[in-house]
Formats: C-alpha cells, sequence, structure tokens
C-alpha cells in the first residue's frame, strides 16, 4: 500500500509540473495550454486517492488543510479547462486566466509544503 501512496506523490508532483511549468515558460505570452488541464486533472484524481489512502494507511492527516487543497485545485481545475477549451477554439485567453491557472497551483504547492 505505500508504494501505491508513493506512486500517487509522484504523479501528484508530475500533475503540479505540467501546470506551473508551463505557466512560467509561457510568461512572456500568458495563455493556458491544453497540458495544464491534464495536470490538473492529474492532480485532482492522484490527491482523491491519496486522501482514501490516509486511513488505510494509519497515516495522521491535517484534512482542514487538505479541503482547502481540494477547494483550490477544484478552481485551477475549472479554469484550466476554460483555458483548455479556448485555446482549442482559437479564441484569446486572457492573461488574467492564465496567471490564475499558473498562481492558484504555485499556491496549493506551497501549502502543501509550508503548512505543517
Amino acid at each position: 500500500m505505500n508504494i501505491v501512496y508513493n506512486v500517487m506523490v509522484f504523479l501528484h508532483i508530475v500533475g503540479a509540473a505540467m501546470i506551473v511549468g508551463i505557466w512560467i515558460g509561457n510568461m512572456k505570452k500568458p495563455t493556458v495550454h491544453p497540458r495544464q488541464f491534464d495536470g490538473a486533472a492529474l492532480q485532482l484524481l492522484t490527491g482523491i486517492v491519496m486522501m482514501g489512502l490516509i486511513p488505510a494507511l494509519d497515516m495522521d492527516a491535517n484534512y482542514a488543510k487538505l479541503g482547502i487543497k481540494f477547494a483550490v485545485a477544484l478552481v485551477v481545475g475549472v479554469l484550466a479547462f476554460i483555458g483548455r477549451r479556448k485555446y482549442k477554439k482559437g479564441e484569446p485567453i486572457s492573461a488574467g486566466l492564465a496567471h490564475s491557472v499558473g498562481g492558484l497551483a504555485l499556491l496549493n504547492v506551497a501549502i502543501a509544503t509550508l503548512w505543517q
């Protein structure tokens, strides 16, 4: 079970890297790339799986922190979905939308690492 949990943590970090990395890479011309939605979906999926594994592994969890992270992740997912849809239709994507996706994903990383 620990191996499954550790694989989920690895994939969760990969999802964050997909969102934040693309955001930083496109900082001069902000946009939302479809792979950012894929990263958000990966983070949501792996986060839910890890939440389910916590009781099975008798791990201590800060559920307030995890709830806030889940809420922020949902917002990132919705914004990334909107950006992906606009990207595929060729519609202009506002800098605010692009920075919201990347900035909120970065906020979630900060919550994960700095909140004890």
